[in-house]
């Protein structure tokens, strides 16, 4: 916990720092990143995309919370994780009021709740309501992600309103990376262990491991992820959100880029390039009607990048 709020205070004084850039300058574009695998891919793409374009780039490292606060505040640009339904208290708060954009949708088919290892799940383990039977093999643990994560604050209220029987459970918070450790050393005792699950995730394919049913009214069921932008961004950078209104990703991609980075010790930078010279095609679908920032179409100037 307390490499946690050291993070949250670094990302803070970082996001100071980055207000020293005027809001209304479109020169340099600031991308928040909560420390996960699948928006460091995202995050990845799009300053490949702004870098061939002329732009700089600066991503901050952000708890969720501060995020959002940074958008509202025109402190941050971009920020590419907007998972619904798993964030709709923050949607209720920043989005829905106004005070933050959500712009466009960048990915469908997500899924983004609690999940077990295989033999766990041969064990009957299936449902949220089969969590409780197996109490004393869980050692009444939920393994979660970093403080402040949407997701660790459903599984709070999970605990406190005692439903599913888990009120006397105990909510684990951790970096994703950390987390993840722990299931890689459950699975190699055959231990029984829960643990927020998603997809896209490298994850999904390394572990052998299923999603559990029944907590869909914190989780909601299939989901999407949308990008978000500080309000008026539009207006007064049209040429970045209009390549903000262009992308999008597919599970298969973000899996493919992600899996590369975790299997080949890889950076994103390098694995996002190695997938657009596989996939070129996907680079005419983003630059559709993107100038560079001088004024040029982007479309040559980013394959130059390759």
């Amino acid at each position: 916990m307390m490499k946690t709020f050291k993070m949250l205070g670094a990302g803070l004084l970082a996001l100071g720092a980055a207000s020293a850039y005027a809001a209304d300058s479109c020169d340099t574009v600031t991308m928040a990143d909560p420390g996960w695998s699948d928006i460091a891919a995202t995050n990845a793409i799009t300053t490949f995309l702004l870098d061939g374009m002329g732009y700089k780039t600066n991503v901050q490292t952000l708890a969720v919370p501060i995020t959002y606060g940074g958008l509202k505040d025109g402190k941050v640009d971009v920020f590419l994780g907007n998972w619904m339904p798993a964030q709709q208290g923050f949607y209720d708060k920043f989005i829905k009021t106004g005070d933050v954009t959500q712009y466009a949708k960048n990915l469908e088919g997500t899924q983004f709740t609690l999940a077990v290892p295989d033999y766990v799940w041969d064990a009957g383990v299936h449902t949220f309501a089969d969590l409780n039977k197996f109490a004393d093999k869980f050692d009444k643990k939920l393994y979660g992600i970093g403080a402040g994560a949407p997701a660790n604050q459903s599984l709070s209220d999970i605990i406190k309103k005692n439903d599913f029987d888990l009120g006397q459970w105990k909510l684990v918070e951790s970096s994703e990376q950390a987390m993840l450790a722990e299931v890689d050393r459950a699975v190699k005792k055959q231990r029984f262990i829960t643990f927020l699950g998603w997809t896209p995730h490298p994850m999904n394919v390394k572990l052998k491991m299923h999603y559990l049913t029944g907590g869909e009214a914190y989780f909601g069921n299939i989901g999407t992820v949308n990008t978000l932008t500080r309000k008026g961004y539009d207006t007064a950078c049209p040429n970045v959100a209009k390549l903000l209104t262009n992308l999008s990703f597919t599970l298969d991609m973000e899996n493919s880029i992600m899996a590369n980075v975790v299997d080949n010790k890889v950076t994103n930078a390098d694995a996002v390039k190695a997938y657009i010279k596989a996939n070129p095609a996907v680079l005419d679908k983003w630059l559709a009607g993107v100038k560079t920032q001088a004024g040029a179409d982007a479309l040559p100037a980013v394959q130059a990048k390759l």
